[in-house]
């Protein structure tokens, strides 16, 4: 056995979950070899109980409501797991193409605490070379299993979430439910307050995001690289939420 901690975590495994073709489509062309340890980028599909069957499979080898093995890297290292993809921005002042980073998931089932949420931002603040300029929110997100608009999202964001997604809370939920794991929830606003997807701006809005969620990666495993060493941010949980959200942006 290697006496180096982060050497014998080499082969700790990713998972990177999305609900939709478009959302895998612009993760596909990253450099995985820039990982710490084996990546799936997986599409759970649509909704709270579609990403809830998908992560579980991906995890256990089961269905949901399965007994399977917790999986597992080289030396014992759980897969680390990050939700990803786009969703509604709550706060005014939001728009196409801002990150969300998730200090919080939340849902009818509960709360589950996100691990190193600054880690992530100061990763997705820095804007690439030639690259867009990323705008980045620390907050709390909300899980729905529908489109919510109009007064339904003034009210979830009066509750200091600053966004809301159907797979989020049900993906992290469902990942330390079979076993205590790093998990994270990044999100591409891709319909906000002002920026509605009813309205016309809709495809502009969606290019924005796609372009954005294309950047991600490097800062996923920046991050999971962090989750191996002993002693960071990530060993144990994240800091208090400062609600209604932090916008870190540069």
């Amino acid at each position: 056995m290697s006496a180096d901690p982060a050497a014998e975590a080499d082969g700790a495994a990713l998972l990177i979950a999305c609900a939709l073709g478009i959302e895998r489509f612009a993760l596909r062309g990253a450099d995985l070899g820039a990982a710490a340890g084996a990546v799936t980028v997986l599409r759970t599909g649509m909704g709270p109980q579609s990403a809830e069957r998908a992560v579980t499979r991906a995890l256990t080898g089961r269905s949901s409501g399965g007994s399977g093995e917790r999986r597992t890297g080289p030396g014992g290292w759980p897969t680390a797991v990050i939700a990803t993809g786009f969703c509604a921005g709550l706060a005014p002042g939001m728009h196409p193409g801002d990150i969300v980073v998730a200090d919080e998931t939340r849902d009818p089932a509960g709360r589950t605490v996100c691990a190193g949420p600054r880690i992530l931002a100061d990763a997705l603040s820095h804007p690439l070379p030639g690259g867009p300029r990323r705008a980045v929110h620390i907050g709390p997100v909300v899980g729905s299993d529908h489109v919510v608009r109009g007064a339904e999202r003034a009210a979830l964001h009066s509750t200091g979430a600053i966004a809301v997604d159907m797979e989020s809370a049900a993906t992290l939920r469902t990942a330390v439910g079979h076993g205590v794991r790093p998990v994270a929830a990044v999100r591409v606003v891709v319909d906000a307050p002002e920026h509605e997807l009813v309205r016309i701006g809709t495809l502009r809005g969606g290019i924005s995001a796609f372009r954005i969620l294309r950047t991600v990666l490097p800062a996923f495993f920046h991050w999971h690289r962090s989750s191996l060493l002993p002693g960071g941010e990530l060993d144990g949980h994240a800091s208090p939420p400062d609600h209604p959200g932090r916008d870190v942006s540069l």
